[in-house]
């Protein structure tokens, strides 16, 4: 695992600090630095708008100018044999930042309720922190805000809905039902709570029973991170994560898009993308590799091994991002494209479908179940499980950005990136990916970014370069 290379601060690595004032990215080739906070070292400028509310205006053409780096060359055909993907080592979730000074907890006879994200000014308060952008520490979890739904789903990719909400007596409608608004670095009133709820508590991950059902949109993400030395001498370079296929809306029904953690693709700060990224969708559905057995690439990958040519991946993450907790896990996120099978089938039609992906989706509206692979102990990475966590709580490391979605879920490295589904009009969507995680103690829980205009913006750029 890498050396992290950020640390936590309130806001020092914020992308509303940079010095140019321009709306699109700046052409310059020139190292300009990034305004920083006391005693924080400056960062290269990448190009980037002045603040947050200008990077969610971006249009296509301020994408290309920035997106630069986005087509990649694809994996040598046959490159990912057995070996080697049992080989790749589980891409950990994010580990959150140790918690500031204690705060008073929530006596347990009186669960914290989940705040209101829509109304910014006026959230829950379940204790303050110390280190404004830090996340408060855990109370008593909130039992409302991780309830999983009643009932099970019986397909993959199908979460069960959040139960009705209570019909207004008036024709107002209730500020529980107003669509989320994130945060914005302008506001000069920051949330008493810094945009955190109280942690959910644990839900256990269960395994899905093989076969998988179609459509087969969950799989297995590998990985080769850049390096020189034994690790790279002897082939351990190689990483795997999880991710989710997701509609194309340039190429309606022959999406070849797939969604990840930005952590899964790309080094972060100071660093570059990966190489031979490679997406297996329904990895092992028939169960040929369960209990440590081995089998031909046919019963492991009934949908082929798909190679990535295109991947992009938030600003923030690319400016700041590592493996420390930090602002930037509130846009860690990453679209790759693959290349279309021989004959030119999508990677959709081959699967059986995709999933949209739902920005700016209302938080107090959201039911999500989780679905990854999970490849470190107690887990061997050959099972797809989910996690039935319901609604999500707030978590920040920046109250200047929208509170990433942090739900109760046991799963562990190797689920970054994995999908986290809610019901839109009848169907699933994609509304998060795993990012952040803590798997030891109590509550175990991950955290995924808050997907706004900024991923909308990164995702139109993709799908629209195709």
């Amino acid at each position: 695992m890498r050396t992290a290379r950020t640390a936590l601060g309130a806001s020092a690595l914020a992308l509303t600090m940079l010095t140019t004032a321009a709306c699109g990215p700046d052409n310059s080739s020139a190292d300009s630095a990034v305004t920083a906070g006391a005693g924080t070292a400056a960062a290269p400028n990448l190009g980037l708008p002045a603040n947050l509310d200008d990077l969610k205006k971006w249009k296509f053409d301020d994408w290309e100018k920035w997106a630069k780096d986005y087509a990649l060359p694809a994996a040598a055909k046959g490159f990912w044999t057995l070996d080697k993907l049992l080989k790749a080592k589980p891409r950990e979730p994010i580990a959150p930042p140790a918690p500031p000074t204690a705060a008073p907890t929530q006596p347990p006879s009186q669960p914290a309720q989940p705040s209101q994200p829509s109304q910014p000014s006026q959230p829950a308060k379940p204790g303050k922190s110390s280190q404004p952008g830090a996340p408060t520490p855990p109370g008593t979890p909130s039992a409302p805000a991780s309830q999983p739904p009643a009932g099970q789903p019986t397909q993959p990719g199908h979460p069960t809905p959040p139960p009705a909400a209570p019909k207004p007596s008036s024709t107002q409608q209730p500020a529980s039902q107003a669509p989320a608004q994130p945060a914005q670095p302008s506001q000069s009133a920051q949330p008493a709570d810094n945009g955190n709820d109280p942690l959910p508590r644990t839900v256990n991950a269960q395994p899905l029973p093989h076969p998988y059902a179609k459509p087969g949109v969950h799989g297995k993400l590998f990985a080769d991170e850049p390096g020189s030395g034994a690790d790279a001498a002897a082939g351990l370079n190689h990483y795997q994560c999880s991710a989710t296929v997701v509609a194309d809306p340039a190429h309606p029904g022959k999406s070849n898009l797939v969604w990840t953690a930005g952590h899964c693709v790309h080094q972060g700060k100071g660093g570059t993308y990966y190489s031979n990224i490679s997406f297996i969708p329904a990895f092992n559905s028939a169960g040929a590799l369960s209990g440590g057995k081995r089998a031909e690439e046919a019963q492991y990958a009934p949908f082929g091994v798909w190679n990535a040519t295109q991947a992009v991946t938030s600003p923030q993450w690319k400016a700041e991002g590592g493996d420390g907790g930090s602002p930037a896990t509130h846009y860690d996120f990453a679209i790759i494209r693959v290349q279309p099978a021989d004959g030119g089938t999508s990677l959709e039609e081959t699967v059986g479908g995709s999933v949209p992906v739902w920005f700016n989706a209302p938080r107090d509206q959201l039911g999500i179940t989780e679905y990854g692979y999970p490849a470190a102990p107690p887990f061997d990475g050959m099972e797809l499980n989910r996690c039935e966590s319901g609604r999500p709580s707030r978590l920040s490391y920046d109250p200047t950005r929208p509170p990433m979605l942090a739900l109760g879920c046991t799963m562990t490295g190797g689920s970054s990136g994995g999908g986290w589904l809610a019901v839109k009009d009848g169907k699933p969507a994609l509304v998060s990916n795993v990012s952040v995680g803590k798997h030891t103690g109590e509550p175990k829980f991950q955290a995924g970014p808050y997907l706004d205009d900024v991923a909308a913006g990164a995702y139109d750029f993709l799908s629209r370069k195709g």
